[in-house]
């Protein structure tokens, strides 16, 4: 049986065995597998950690949980949050929601994913999944495993996230819950619903359950972001006479003078904002899950189980932006207010911070992204054991599709304007040359250019069979020996990716009567009523402009459709098939009890990656044609495992784990396919020969039990990290033709082209893991109930220099410490919770491969309180972010921003009902 965590609590912190999901609840008693089946928590949180520091003493490996004991406990928005309070795990958040998870502190293309033992799809095409699309009320349990055993698929460098939904005899008998919650939003002013639903039963041999999550949510940020980096080489390396009057500029306002205007490696470190934007974001989802689960177990050593889980989650994205493009293909330098020398003269770089241009592009744009993603898994699980043996199967399916409907209304104004950072972001104010205008307050000057869409359409497909033998031993010759295991799986993961894009630029197919038409003559509507919730938060502004809904109405003739091109279609396929052997040890030294788990893994797996190449059509005629291309590729691997505890006293526990491990590249990275930046004058390919990310690392740790469930444990880490996939230059396409939005010729162009590849060599990254849960009633009796749950993780890596102009940069998505703390108190039917998680700064990208891009440190406060009111009803309130925390960033320096968004509290008032 799976290990599982049952009751009424809200969630617990679980320390798991690596291999306690093939354990067996008639084990020998010197079967070294601790029986973890079947662990009735009380009621409480309490309780619940307790129960779950007894598991951490018991089992053997490195691994936490966070249990979900019925429906609707999980405080947070979804699942991704609600992993955060777990130690070593932080989350990547998109406009104050989160969205994936990362452990340790590493990206979270390094975590593995699965529900109930299968590959877990979500239609990203990445191996990290996108969390927010699973309804939390529905997970039962979810275990982070970090040091593996043989048997675990591999997969996960930083660890595996292992999702469980619940089966009928994980309860005795009848059980059903239900609850009711609303939801309010600090900045959209909206109250949001969410209703939670759980029914199981068992009679003789069989049992059934059912649950059924539904929510809303509307989230509204507020943004002024976008100010990156740009080199001057945009303007410099320009004929007609730009390029020469940036020289010109330079020198006789900064100062710089400029050798040779055409060398990237001078130019590229003459620097200049890019764009600057004020942005509202709406953003409302909606997004249903649930579970069916039978189950026929006659004994307690067999046990045959079918498990279902289906879902939907749909999101509707409106963004409302107000942007100043600098780097348009008309402007150039005029005047340089400010620049600055010294902040990055050590890499020789100069920035110009407030500067006049020429012709700035001054845009308003209407952006609509409707994102319906539809996901199944089905599964069946075969668990069955004798006296001294135990086979364990699965096999399943997990399916995910995805449809991206984009659309940009475009109205532009070319003007003279001046750019300048400021304290958090950057502004765009009307120049005191000539032409120059009130950017927010002119909606006659802005001209219709486009309404460009975009439709994309993901198939995501994995099946996944798997078996396992375990057999027991109690061997006269070699006592230590307890059992050996064989085990072996076969996967097949699919995706396909179908793609078009067509502007409308007038009232009918073929037509241009739209173009040239000033946005005065479309319905325009304030910002504060564009998105819900009154006046834009980040600035002191007030703009209007067309809404999505009027744009959609107007602009979409009648039989408008967005055709999928032939030559954006790729499909990738692999398959893998693995072998496992492993064995169990227990064995005294002198009086020290000791536990080994050791074994290997080996992997082989075959890709196939389908597409098309754009091949310049022949006898000098413009354009491409797409031309089908196929690859096939692979590569095997042996990856070894050792655990080992060792009970050193009969309250202090040592343990130790090494192993080697893999992640392989994203499936989108590995597609035939083009992806065409116009702005940034860059091709972005896929790469079919990418090979795996490669992890040798190590692990010990110490841990102090306490009285009443208290614990205290520290451990340090060791990954030594090869195959690190990242974006490189790889060539140069010569003579591109590049459009406007209109449809005229804006010039020729050498286009850069950057693919993924795996970069040589490889880096450390070494980390330290504390924990603490302590019962405050130990220290001081009068603060009874009262408790903390607490943990830290620091970093430190060796990588540096992914930056080409050699700006030292850690990995991306790598953050050198992130901890989270829990106040917990708890009296009769009363509970309360205080916590805060942080995240320290990391790389969240860099910039034309050259700049990185930094996302500050992020801190956040939420608190959960709840009364039982009796046996069957229980009220809680909930607040996340109740300090109003801003996200932000900036690019190498923090004197240089790029972000500043707000996304505000949220307020949850519930209801839970048992019967």
């Amino acid at each position: 049986m799976k290990n599982r965590i049952l009751g009424t609590t809200a969630f617990a912190l679980v320390a798991a065995s690596p291999f306690a999901a093939f354990a067996q609840t008639a084990a020998p008693a010197d079967a070294g597998v601790s029986n973890v089946d079947e662990i009735i928590v009380t009621g409480s949180y309490r309780r619940s950690l307790e129960q779950a520091v007894d598991l951490k003493r018991k089992n053997v490996g490195f691994s936490d949980s966070i249990v979900a004991t019925d429906v609707a406990n999980f405080p947070e928005q979804n699942l991704a949050e609600a992993l955060q309070r777990m130690p070593g795990v932080t989350i990547e958040r998109n406009k104050g929601l989160g969205q994936r998870v990362m452990v340790r502190g590493l990206p979270s293309e390094f975590t593995f994913v699965s529900i109930n033992g299968l590959a877990t799809a979500s239609g990203s095409g990445g191996r990290d999944v996108e969390f927010d699309i699973f309804a939390s009320e529905i997970i039962q349990q979810v275990t982070v495993q970090k040091s593996p055993t043989a048997a675990h698929e591999e997969g996960g460098i930083a660890g595996s996230v292992n999702i469980s939904t619940a089966r009928p005899f994980d309860y005795e008998g009848r059980r059903v819950v239900a609850a009711v919650e609303g939801a309010y939003n600090s900045i959209s002013e909206k109250v949001d619903p969410k209703v939670s639903f759980l029914a199981s039963d068992t009679w003789g041999d069989w049992g059934a359950l059912v649950s059924f999550s539904t929510a809303r949510r509307t989230n509204r940020t507020d943004s002024e972001s976008g100010i990156n980096f740009r080199p001057l080489t945009r303007f410099l390396n320009q004929g007609s006479g730009r390029g020469a009057q940036a020289v010109d500029v330079l020198a006789r306002d900064a100062g710089v003078v400029v050798k040779d205007r055409m060398n990237a490696k001078e130019t590229d470190l003459i620097i200049f904002q890019d764009k600057v934007g004020d942005r509202a974001y709406l953003n409302t989802q909606d997004q249903w899950g649930g579970t069916i689960s039978l189950q026929y177990r006659p004994s307690s050593n067999f046990s045959l189980a079918f498990d279902a889980m289906v879902g939907a989650y749909d999101t509707t994205e409106d963004e409302y932006d107000a942007a100043a493009y600098s780097a348009s293909s008309r402007s150039t330098l005029e005047t340089i207010h400010e620049y600055d020398k010294t902040t990055l003269g050590e890499y020789g770089m100069v920035v110009l911070r407030d500067v006049s241009y020429t012709a700035t592009q001054h845009e308003m744009l209407s952006k609509e992204r409707i994102n319906k993603t539809d996901y199944r898994q089905f599964g069946t699980e075969l668990n069955w054991s004798g006296d001294s043996w135990r086979l364990h199967a699965l096999a399943g399916y997990s399916g995910a599709d995805k449809t991206l409907d984009s659309s940009n209304l475009k109205h532009v104004a070319y003007a003279p304007s001046r750019t300048r950072w400021t304290n958090r972001g950057g502004e765009t104010i009307p120049s005191t040359t000539t032409g120059g205008f009130d950017m927010y307050n002119s909606p006659d000057k802005y001209l219709f250019e486009a309404y460009e869409t975009t439709l994309e359409h993901i198939t995501d497909d994995k099946y996944a069979a798997q078996v396992d033998f375990t057999k027991y031993l109690s061997l006269d010759f070699f006592p230590a020996l307890t059992s050996v295991q064989f085990g072996a799986r076969y996967t097949d993961k699919t995706k396909q990716r179908d793609y078009g894009a067509l502007n409308i630029q007038g009232s009918g197919a073929g037509k241009v009567d739209y173009v040239g038409r000033p946005m005065s003559q479309s319905q325009l509507t304030p910002i504060g009523d564009l998105v819900p919730g009154g006046a834009f938060n980040v600035r002191d502004l007030n703009w209007s402009q067309v809404s999505n809904d009027y744009a959609r109405r107007t602009f979409r003739y009648d039989g408008f459709y967005t055709p999928f091109n032939v030559g954006d279609y790729y499909e990738v396929s692999e398959q893998v098939t693995a072998a496992y052997a492993m064995a169990d040890f227990n064995f005294d030294i002198g009086s020290v009890p000791v536990m080994i788990n050791g074994g290997a893994r080996y992997v082989d797996t075959s890709i196939t990656s389908s597409g098309y190449h754009q091949i310049q059509n022949p006898n000098g005629s413009t354009g491409y044609t797409p031309e089908p291309v196929s690859n096939d590729g692979g590569y095997d691997k042996l990856l070894p495992s050792l655990n080992i505890t060792a009970e050193l006293t009969d309250s202090i526990l040592f343990r130790a784990a090494a192993s080697e491990t893999l992640i392989r590249p994203a499936l989108t990275d590995l597609a035939y396919k083009r992806t065409a930046s116009w702005n940034s004058y860059r091709f972005t390919d896929g790469n079919p020969n990418l090979r795996p990310t490669y992890a040798k690392q190590w692990e010990v740790g110490l841990e102090k039990y306490l009285p009443q469930g208290g614990l205290l444990s520290v451990s340090y880490f060791s990954k030594q990290i090869e195959g690190v996939v990242r974006q490189a230059l790889t060539g140069v396409v010569k003579g591109v033709t590049k459009y406007n939005a209109n449809g005229t010729v804006d010039g020729v162009y050498d286009f850069d082209v950057y693919q993924p590849i795996n970069q040589p060599g490889s880096y450390d990254v070494t980390g330290v893991e504390l924990v603490a849960i302590v019962p405050l009633g130990l220290i001081y009796s009068p603060l009874e109930g009262f408790g903390i749950n607490a943990n830290y993780t620091a970093l430190d890596s060796s990588l540096a220099g992914q930056s080409k102009i050699g700006v030292p940069t850690p990995p991306i998505g790598l953050a050198d410490s992130t901890y989270n703390f829990t106040l917990f108190y708890e009296k009769d039917s009363f509970q309360a919770r205080v916590s805060y998680n942080y995240k320290d700064k990391y790389v969240e990208g860099i910039g034309y491969e050259m700049y990185p891009i930094w996302r500050d440190g992020y801190g956040q406060v939420d608190f959960s309180a709840s009364y039982k009111l009796n046996d069957r009803f229980q009220v809680s309130l909930e607040g996340i972010n109740i300090t109003d925390e801003a996200t932000t960033g900036y690019t190498m320096d923090p004197s240089f921003p790029t972000t500043y968004e707000l996304s505000g509290r949220r307020i949850n008032l519930g209801l839970r009902m048992e019967f």
